[in-house]
């Protein structure tokens, strides 16, 4: 694949890639573009074989041989674990007797939360990979490719090339200077301060909670979060997406840029939230629980990332896919962008049409849930 002498190649994997030079390629220190994060996925078995993730990242090297650009893609063969639905696309063309899948992924797996996807030392080069991953979709039969959490500075780099824009809501919590919690519930309303005080008092009654990050984790506690972990996954998704070794490899490779969120109780792990450290954002990722104890889930997941990320000094908590019970608790609703390249043109008019329409309810449901947050009005 290539134009103006620029040639753009598929590798085999991110693993085979140099990790340096992957992560020269963004300064903007979200952990999951990362090559630690995206070399864990693939050499834990997470991602190939029957997991219907085929790695295949689209490369650029420069002159001096290393890499200039690339964008982390993936073949799929469904559209599990990637939190923007296109479920309903996929049944509509394979009623008009077309073959949705395979299909381009650009994205991290598994994830959703907002980074970059045109990885690049270069900006001019972003048009070469979005070129190349539509010449992938036409000389392999692909009927599409889609790049999800898109930041929203490089919306228009796709926008350009032609691709359709799609929005949806996530909640995320912004830190507007809190100097710690209580300064975090001084800016709600008393009555939403009064309920956030009883859940946590709730939640904490009879258990001790402790926050690991980096060589504080051990393999015994993620052997217990590993039991969470399954039977959330089983429960949400039919099977977990992540193998045992992923959380291993990730502990090992990245561990400063994790933080586990443990209860404890009469000694024994009963829960646990595990969140990922960018240079601004707490990422909320998984929860678990062998216990049902009201109000647990709000604070290791929801309560206890705004504390962390008052501490580390962070700009704001995502907290991951869904749950406008998030809202109550100090969350508010924020755009999340993507990108859909349709290959055939009949197709991709009535993928439009629908995403006109769905842009403008996405709009309204917004500014609805925004009406809802619990800080003091005015304030």
């Amino acid at each position: 694949m290539s134009g103006s002498a620029i040639i753009a190649r598929l590798a085999s994997s991110v693993g085979a890639l140099p990790a340096e030079q992957w992560d020269a390629l963004d300064n903007s220190g979200n952990p999951f573009v990362s090559h630690a994060f995206l070399s864990s996925l693939e050499d834990s078995g997470s991602l190939g074989g029957a997991s219907g993730w085929q790695s295949a990242p689209i490369v650029i090297e420069g002159a001096d041989g290393k890499l200039a650009a690339a964008l982390p893609t993936y073949i799929k063969q469904h559209s599990q674990g990637e939190y923007v639905f296109d479920h309903a696309w996929a049944d509509a063309w394979h009623r008009s007797g077309g073959n949705y899948y395979p299909k381009l992924q650009i994205a991290v797996p598994f994830t959703p939360a907002t980074g970059p996807r045109i990885l690049t030392r270069d900006a001019t080069l972003a048009p070469a990979l979005l070129s190349a991953a539509e010449q992938l979709c036409a000389q392999n039969g692909f009927s599409s490719a889609h790049a999800t959490f898109i930041t929203p500075d490089q919306l228009p780099m796709f926008e350009v090339a032609g691709w359709l824009i799609r929005s949806d809501i996530q909640f995320h919590w912004e830190n507007r200077g809190y100097a710690n919690f209580d300064d975090f519930l001084a800016a709600l309303s008393s009555a939403k301060r009064k309920n956030l005080r009883k859940e946590r008092a709730a939640a904490q009654d009879g258990v001790e909670i402790v926050r690991l990050i980096g060589n504080e984790i051990s393999e015994a506690h993620w052997d217990a979060f590993w039991h969470f972990y399954q039977d959330t996954g089983a429960r949400k998704w039919g099977r977990p997406y992540l193998t045992r070794a992923a959380f291993s490899l990730l502990g090992e490779r990245m561990g400063e840029h994790i933080l586990l969120v443990l209860a404890l109780m009469d000694g024994d792990i009963v829960a646990g939230a595990l969140n990922f450290i960018g240079a601004e954002a707490l990422y909320g990722r998984y929860w678990g629980a062998v216990i049902d104890k009201p109000f647990l889930h709000f604070e290791l997941c929801y309560y206890q990332a705004i504390d962390a990320a008052i501490s580390l000094g962070l700009k704001r908590v995502e907290a991951g896919a869904q749950g406008a019970h998030k809202l109550a608790r100090g969350y508010e609703p924020m755009q999340t962008w993507s990108a859909h390249h349709i290959v055939h043109p009949g197709f991709r008019a009535a993928v439009a049409d629908f995403l006109e329409r769905e842009r403008a309810g996405v709009v309204t449901e917004q500014l609805l849930l925004g009406d809802r947050t619990p800080f003091r009005k005015g304030g």
